[in-house]
């Protein structure tokens, strides 16, 4: 594994698309899969390569990993608009 996949800008930039073509192929084919990286570069399609669906998953496996070890902050939400007005529904169904 790369010491700082994250940081390598010699890495082609992943549309979202590809990127959930190549999220959703993952699921399909686990580790058991014989030609696993083949099958998934060709479920993400187009010109991509076995050695570049294994770099991508070096930098998902990387990027996990800062989670899981708590080093990568989690996001804080504001609360969408909708949430506050459903609440303020429910506090009006409540306070009859």
């Amino acid at each position: 594994m790369a010491s700082n996949p994250v940081s390598d800008s010699s890495q082609p930039t992943w549309t979202a698309e590809k990127n959930k073509l190549f999220e959703n192929a993952l699921a399909v084919y686990d580790e058991r899969t014989p030609d696993r990286w083949q099958r998934i570069a060709n479920a993400v399609g187009g010109k991509t390569s076995v050695k570049e669906v294994k770099e991508h998953y070096e930098i998902l496996q990387h990027d996990i990993n800062l989670i899981e070890s708590d080093k990568v902050p989690l996001p804080r939400y504001k609360p969408s608009e909708d949430k506050l007005s459903n609440q303020h529904m429910s506090s009006k169904h409540f306070n009859l």
